[in-house]
């Protein structure tokens, strides 16, 4: 398995969600590993951080995300918008993509720092690529209303404006390093020239792109599924995805279509097929795209899917970090796993069955891709915890074979 097998997928999906949550794995590896199988995790790591090698790039499409280079030039309206923005003017919509505690950093900085952003510009410019924690003088930490107890957002002013650089298409994120901080650097010095000398196509026609992008990769979705806010693909505003959508059906890119017992009209990439079966199995990243959109996902699969984290731990039904299973063309599993790297093992803490599966056959499929999860991961073992419905038959088909 090489990078052209990595790179079929990426442009196949368009987008990977970056988290960082670290429960398992970082969640951008996870959609890969669903598609592909087991693979080098280093060398996604090179495609997306690693100099020569780099073929994606980091930027807020559908939340913070990975993009293949070519993807750059359909997001410059975005930067380009956001570099226009007055603050203290009504906020546009487009900026509401960020962490609210850079929102809220930059109106009060308009005011009290206006010269910090050009300031820091300016020190990336001789320093870099750096770290926000290497960036001052200004060490003041600051909590955005996200911010429990200050575990979630502390950002200091510099790191402020270090990320609404980075939304401005100015600087962007040259590495990732120790505890997944980012690295930034002048755009011109990370994005290879031959990107970034590449034609930038209207607002109209970008958006368009985006939406091709999002139908092919979806087959078949609703308006706001291809780009609607807040779990559409690349979170277009309501008047731009309406024109849009109707430019590529007027085109004949998209073909309207209803589908039975839903009631929202739905659109169908023109070159999408129905296969005679689908074979799949993969345990789903909750930040995987084929299911981040829970009203979708509810719609297609009947499968109602909270991740569980945000959730206070006595309401939670399923677990903490709880990933879909998908088997044939069914979501038929929830699993609440975790990778403890002490122990050297996966650790099943949960596993419930949908309604009408065989949960004998769930588990042994099931069995079969946690072995593989958990030698991908380096992880010499599966431990399963037999809460949940599916647990006895999990930990059964997951114990050693005689």
């Amino acid at each position: 398995m090489d990078a052209r097998h990595m790179r079929r997928v990426i442009d196949r999906i368009g987008v990977l969600q970056i988290d960082s949550v670290n429960v398992v794995c970082r969640s951008h590896y996870l959609p890969v590993f669903a598609r592909l199988g087991p693979y080098p995790r280093t060398l996604l790591d090179r495609m997306a951080w690693g100099g020569p090698d780099r073929a994606l790039f980091e930027f807020w499409a559908h939340r913070a995300s990975l993009l293949p280079l070519h993807s750059h030039a359909l997001l410059r309206w975005r930067m380009q918008n956001a570099a226009r923005h007055v603050w203290g003017s009504d906020l546009d919509p487009d900026l509401l993509l960020l962490p609210w505690a850079v929102i809220e950093g930059m109106t009060r900085l308009a005011t009290e720092r206006p010269g910090l952003v050009d300031d820091v510009r300016a020190m990336v410019a001789e320093r870099g690529p750096i770290a926000a924690s290497k960036v001052g003088p200004n060490s003041q930490r600051r909590r955005g209303p996200e911010d429990e107890g200050g575990r979630m957002w502390n950002w200091h002013d510099a790191k402020i404006a270090l990320e609404w650089l980075f939304f401005t298409g100015k600087v962007t994120i040259a590495a990732r390093q120790s505890a997944f901080e980012r690295v930034y650097d002048l755009t011109e010095r990370v994005i290879p020239a031959a990107v970034l000398a590449t034609p930038t196509p209207s607002r109209d026609e970008a958006q368009r792109q985006l939406i091709r992008i999002a139908a092919r990769a979806l087959g078949i979705a609703t308006a706001r599924e291809l780009g609607g806010r807040p779990s559409g693909y690349f979170h277009l505003a309501p008047e731009d995805l309406k024109a849009r959508v109707a430019e590529l059906v007027e085109a004949g890119e998209l073909t309207p279509v209803r589908v039975d017992a839903l009631k929202e009209r739905m659109y169908m990439w023109p070159e999408a097929q129905v296969p005679r079966r689908v074979r799949a199995r993969a345990l789903l990243s909750p930040f995987d795209s084929l299911i981040w959109n829970r009203d979708r996902v509810l719609r297609l699969f009947d499968f109602h899917y909270r991740i569980g984290i945000y959730t206070p731990a006595a309401k939670r039904i399923h677990g903490y970090y709880v990933l879909p299973f998908l088997l044939g063309e069914r979501l038929v599993a929830r699993v609440d796993l975790k990778a403890d790297r002490q122990e050297s093992a996966l650790l099943v803490q949960a596993a419930h069955a949908e309604p009408e599966v065989c949960q004998r056959e769930v588990a042994a499929e099931l069995a079969e891709e946690l072995r593989l999860m958990a030698s991908w991961l380096e992880l010499d073992r599966v431990v399963v915890n037999a809460r949940g419905d599916l647990g006895p038959a999990l930990s059964r088909a997951v114990s050693p074979r005689r």
